[in-house]
């Protein structure tokens, strides 16, 4: 017996060697997945990557015995980017799709996300089927007729051609760019594109071993430490740069001034960029309740709309999916994401974030601009004072909904400035998140120490007496001491 459920918010994602992340449960998921998806009347192909992590070929090998088993033709695409198997899960039709890896997160851990036929996260119907067949393991047996497995490396070039086709007309022989891969999905995929069109290209972090993805590299480290990619793109003359997570749906850029642009820029030039062209799907931006206030403004100011989701980016694609439905015309896009740098541009043919396409797109809004400078471009989102600390809690207790609600009201009376407070739990790390926003009435660093102080309340809770706790300033970037 599983005992809670399998799934979190974004797959399966744990401790490599810890259940559910070993070799024989692994295998079981796969068998019970492929009793589910073989039962679909599109076929019984299923397309499997994963990132450059160790862990990789041992997780995909036992899932891929699993599907085979019963009965899945299994399309193997190697080390590819997240975006890149949901696209090519449409591109060939296939029943569904998977992917071994655990994004931004360090190289002991790993994930296993599944993608239905229209390249979406599954429903928590499908969810259940297969956590039901892992439940009653005596109902599944092997097919009589085994799956086969295809070497589908070489339709790498149609995720790249896809990329470059929305651009047709785009050069970047003025460029140089500085790309931090992460040593992850994105090593050969970023580079490519962007040499593709002309640019000079200094590929850093792009030489994966295995047990480097994300080891001081990648979205998530820049966003906390900017001044090294700056310094990298000051050194070569680069025009800016731009850093990918281990999967590459993320992307966040370092300006020349060494100011970090974030998802919530993103979402501002695009939603601008695409609302002059009569392609913003309902004249409307989707984000989550992490957003800064100045994104807020701006989307106020252009007289377009915002929508707010829970965090994670299963609700944002589920709004954009509406909008986009609910919008004539097939050139529109349904722009959403979060501002950790997930961004979503919903079309006929992509319905996931992906990070190299949301830096084609900035780069090619910033070129048509004409502006001298992507801080300069950037600039239209003026972020206003926040805050986001992250606090190790283990598997120890926990405070509830209500008392999380308590800690939030307690606060907003202890700081006066205080204008929004979200507290919460990771659903796919044993993190606490504690956002904060204040107007311009306190610093930054008073707002630290407050997100520092709640932090260290909630490990208490957990039993944690000296936990990791660490701030991040999201107005503009880097880390905070709020000692």
């Amino acid at each position: 017996m599983m005992g809670k459920s399998l799934f979190g918010t974004d797959g399966i994602r744990a401790e490599v060697g810890v259940w559910p992340l070993v070799p024989d449960f692994v295998l079981q998921l796969g068998l019970a997945a492929g009793s589910v998806f073989g039962k679909s009347d599109r076929g019984n192909t299923i397309v499997v990557g994963r990132d450059t992590r160790q862990s990789g070929p041992m997780l995909q090998s036992a899932l891929t015995a699993g599907l085979l088993a019963s009965g899945i033709i299994v399309v193997d695409a190697g080390v590819i980017t997240t975006p890149g198997v949901a696209y090519l899960v449409r591109r060939v039709g296939a029943t569904a799709g998977v992917v071994i890896s655990a994004s931004h997160n360090p190289v002991q851990e790993n994930g296993i996300k599944f993608f239905d036929r229209d390249g979406l996260k599954l429903s928590e119907t499908i969810e259940a089927e297969i956590e039901r067949q892992l439940e009653s393991l005596a109902e599944i047996r092997p097919s009589k007729q085994f799956g086969r497995s295809i070497d589908g490396r070489g339709m790498h070039e149609l995720y790249v051609e896809n990329l470059l086709a929305e651009h047709p007309n785009l050069r970047l022989n003025d460029l140089a760019l500085v790309l931090d891969c992460a040593n992850g999905a994105a090593s050969w995929f970023a580079p490519e594109c962007f040499a593709r069109l002309g640019a000079r290209v200094l590929a850093i972090h792009a030489s994966p071993t295995g047990l480097n993805i994300n080891d001081c590299a990648g979205s998530e480290y820049t966003r906390r430490h900017p001044e090294e990619l700056a310094r990298l793109a000051h050194h070569y003359r680069a025009n800016f740069g731009l850093a990918f997570d281990g999967d590459a749906d993320r992307v966040v850029f370092v300006d020349e001034r060494g100011g970090v642009v974030d998802g919530d820029h993103i979402l501002g030039i695009l939603a601008r960029y695409l609302d002059e062209r009569h392609q913003l799907a309902g004249r409307s931006i989707v984000t989550t309740q992490m957003r800064n206030e100045g994104l807020v403004k701006f989307v106020q100011t252009n007289q377009l709309q915002i929508h707010e989701t829970p965090v994670g980016d299963k609700y944002v694609v589920e709004k954009l999916l509406d909008l986009k439905a609910h919008s004539p015309g097939t050139d529109r896009y349904a722009l959403g994401g979060e501002q950790a740098g997930h961004i979503v541009l919903v079309d006929k043919d992509h319905t996931t974030g992906d990070g190299i396409r949301t830096a084609l797109f900035v780069i090619r809004a910033l070129v048509e601009s004409g502006a001298h400078s992507l801080a300069d471009f950037a600039s239209i989102v003026q972020k206003t004072p926040q805050v986001i600390a992250s606090a190790y809690v283990s598997s120890g207790p926990r405070l509830d909904r209500a008392a999380l609600n308590d800690l939030e009201k307690q606060s907003l009376t202890d700081l006066a400035a205080l204008r929004r407070i979200n507290l919460r739990y990771s659903g796919t790390e044993a993190q606490f998140r504690a956002m904060l926003e204040a107007d311009g009435e306190v610093s930054v660093k008073e707002l630290g120490k407050l997100a520092w102080d709640i932090c260290r309340k909630v490990q208490a809770t957990a039993g944690i007496a000296d936990g990791f706790v660490e701030v991040l300033n999201c107005a503009e970037g880097g880390l905070l001491d709020p000692s």
